[in-house]
């Protein structure tokens, strides 16, 4: 029987295959493309030039979008082992959360009420997001912060991007490349729970038009839940050729990860209350009665990228980009399992023994590759960028049996399944500037191509044509002040999990946004309402399957209406506040459910994981050119685990507050500074779970009648924690 991978089934499904993308197509274009001998006259025209690469995905200031922007000297001060979901918890409308309790390992992210699978993410403006689950998982790009250059976070459907469709933001990701001069960095890092991170990094800087950057890290932690460790390690290498008209860059970076499962929760009240640490993976009985835990009840997995981007400027006006990419990813999870049926995994019996403990181990091996291109128009008044992409996912999911109790089996795979998906967009942007007004057009037309076959479904083989229109406009009143308007179209097809669920119609969302900016000397302000009205939108259940996974169902009409509200208030020139805050509605219109053997309208109820209230805010104290703090609040209001709104589905409100400190030590004598880092995690020491699951079953008595009974369990965090380390830089 096969039973599908956890987290987003990050291990899917795919037919046989030859890889027919190698890191020596790469290394080929990047020389025979190179033959120039150009050298950059100007700096800054050189950087322009470096931005074309994820231009195409990202908005700009003109544009009416609601977006924020994060910088890698924002994210240095805190980057000292935790995931990307966790360094992104401040920015407004996003809830984080991890399995492991303490932000090493797998971590998630929810913008406006939206998981991480209708986030649309992209590296380099490359899509991230897994093709069949539409998951996005950091865990197999370890540190890879520490190879940021920038990050936007677009909310709502945005700016058209390339990858899965963005239902509740877009996350573009910008790594570093070109560096001017030749640097080193060493930079260590421990805290709590035994984490520690390690990171070697260094530049040649430009020589003749050449420069290479490279980093090697890792990451370890033995995690606030017990057994939830964790070990990755990770990479990253860029060669760049670089003039003022010409930039060809290649990139390489991926990890190995090694986790140990925590991603069922704790759904006992009693141990939720005196043993908060309490982890079920890998929970068996042996043979006297003793309850004992698997060693190996572990995740593997590791992927590799490579993308080669060509970027050309024809002339003043005129600019191109072109990019090829290939990312390989293999692993699996290994499970010890009590009392199975030997049939469900096609094994014979033993000496009249049908049932039997067992391990086995379920397996993703998959390529994913393709192209994108973009030729960008500009004048000081007018903006066209015509795009696209062209992308291919082949992926095989196939489980073994590895022991049993009786006897170990000879290459045993019980079932062996494929999942293989093309994806091609096309889309035309323009931006015109009028007077004070920037009227704004995007038009995106997608076609998606699906072959998948399981044994909890019948084989599919789904085409799904989607037309993406969105349009806006930003009006300048004067140096200050700004408002813009914006609505957009965006269409989604199901993940594979939706076809094991029954969930298989594609989803459709029309998204309305109307903003102010207000920027001056002191304060930058940005209030932004929304209203985002979804048709047959996949909202969670708050269930998971058989193997942790989310399980996820068409509500048929529903919306978010709501109220961000972002400043960055510079209070003196050595204090500054950067409060953000979203207040929001997030409700399912007639939503049916069968309680009680009945088919129930329960009207309007609220999304799962979706609260109300988010607020964060960071504090900057900067005493000196050398020292900062900060204080970091967040606080997540109350919110439903389920879309029935039981009061068993709750999932309390809670505020957290991180203190971070920075100091420079300037040395300028070989070494040319060391940086001195600690951050301490909820300092108030808060009990709190960010995350959990609610689930309903049926009960039928020996009269027939239906009883409907409730289950919750959930995920709790580090209370008190720290990290501190040091940054040495040559």
């Amino acid at each position: 029987m096969e039973l599908l991978f956890k987290k987003s089934t990050k291990y899917e499904v795919r037919s046989t295959k030859t890889r027919t993308i190698s890191c020596s197509i790469f290394f080929s274009l990047f020389s025979f493309l190179s033959t120039a001998q150009e050298k950059p006259q100007d700096t800054t025209k050189v950087n322009a030039l470096n931005e074309v690469t994820v231009s195409s995905v990202r908005a700009k200031g003109k544009n009416p979008i609601t977006f924020t922007n994060y910088s890698k000297e924002e994210i240095a001060p805190r980057n000292l082992g935790q995931d990307i979901p966790v360094l992104l918890n401040f920015l407004p409308s996003v809830v984080s959360t991890t399995d492991a309790g303490n932000g090493v390992g797998y971590t998630y992210l929810r913008v406006r009420g939206s998981d991480g699978s209708r986030i649309n993410v992209t590296l380099n403006g490359i899509p991230f997001n897994d093709s069949e689950s539409q998951g996005t998982f950091f865990v197999n790009l370890p540190d890879f912060a520490s190879s940021l250059e920038s990050v936007q976070l677009q909310r709502g459907v945005g700016t058209s991007t390339n990858g899965a469709g963005a239902f509740g933001a877009s996350l573009n990701m910008q790594t570093k490349s070109f560096q001017e001069k030749a640097y080193a960095e060493i930079a260590n890092s421990a805290g709590s729970f035994g984490t520690r991170k390690h990171t070697l990094s260094f530049g040649t800087g430009l020589h003749n038009n050449f420069e290479m950057n490279a980093r090697l890290s890792n990451i370890a932690s033995d995690g606030f839940i017990d057994r939830a460790s964790t070990n990755m390690t990770g990479y990253f290498f860029n060669a760049n050729y670089i003039t003022e008209k010409r930039q060809i860059k290649f990139f390489a970076f991926g990890g190995t990860e090694k986790t140990y499962q925590a991603w069922y929760g704790l759904e006992d009240p009693e141990k939720l209350e005196n043993d908060r640490t309490y982890n079920i993976a890998g929970m068996y009985t042996d043979e006297f009665g003793n309850t004992q835990f698997y060693d190996d009840e572990t995740d593997n997995y590791t992927q590799n990228h490579f993308q080669l981007h060509w970027s050309e400027k024809w002339s003043e006006k005129w600019i191109s980009n072109a990019a090829l990419h290939y990312t390989i990813g293999k692993g699996y999870f290994e499970q010890y399992r009590e009392d199975e049926t030997l049939a469900d995994y096609n094994l014979p019996d033993f000496n009249g023994n049908s049932i039997a403990d067992l391990v086995r181990k379920r397996w993703l091996d998959n390529d994913f590759f393709g192209a994108t291109f973009s030729l960008n128009y500009r004048t000081p008044d007018t903006d066209i960028l015509i795009g696209g992409a062209a992308n291919r996912y082949l992926g095989d999911h196939f489980g073994e049996v590895v022991w049993t109790q009786f006897y170990t089996p000879d290459e045993n795979r019980y079932y062996d399944n494929i999942g293989n998906k093309d994806d091609v967009n096309f889309y035309a942007k323009a931006s015109q500037q009028v007077g004070k007004v920037n009227v704004f057009a995007d038009l995106q037309y997608r076609m998606v191509f699906y072959e998948a076959t399981s044994f909890r479904f019948d084989d599919v083989n789904d085409r799904f044509l989607f037309f993406n229109p969105k349009m806006g406009l930003n009006y300048q009143l004067n140096e200050k002040n700004s408002f813009y308007g914006f609505f957009g179209v965006a269409n989604k097809e199901p993940r594979r999990d939706d076809y094991e669920n029954g969930s298989t119609r594609p989803e459709r969302l029309l998204d309305y946004e109307l903003g102010w900016k207000y920027n001056s000397k002191k304060v930058n302000f940005t209030a932004n309402a929304f209203y985002m009205n979804y048709r047959d939108q996949l909202v969670l259940t708050g269930a998971l399957n058989d193997v942790g996974s989310p399980i996820f169902t068409n509500s048929g009409s529903s919306y978010r209406l709501g109220l961000e509200i972002e400043s960055l208030i510079t209070l003196t020139n050595k204090l500054a506040l950067n409060p953000n805050i979203t207040l929001s509605q997030n409700r399912n219109r007639d939503f049916n459910f069968q309680r009680d053997g009945v088919l129930q309208n329960l009207g309007n109820t609220d999304i799962a994981f979706s609260p109300s209230v988010i607020f964060g805010n960071r504090f900057t104290y900067q005493p000196s050119k050398t020292v900062q703090v900060s204080l970091f609040s967040k606080y997540v209001g109350e919110q439903f685990m389920g879309n029935i709104d039981s009061q068993n589905s709750v999932l309390d409100a809670f505020f957290v507050n991180d203190l971070n400190f920075t100091y420079q030590w300037n040395i300028n004598k070989g070494l040319k500074s060391i940086v001195f880092s600690a951050l301490i995690n909820n300092i108030f020491n808060v009990e709190y779970e960010s995350n959990g699951f609610f689930y309903t079953f049926d009960d039928t008595d020996s009269l027939g009648n239906i009883t409907t009974f409730e289950g919750a369990g959930f995920y709790p965090q580090a209370g008190i924690n720290f990290l501190a380390g040091a940054t040495l830089r040559f």
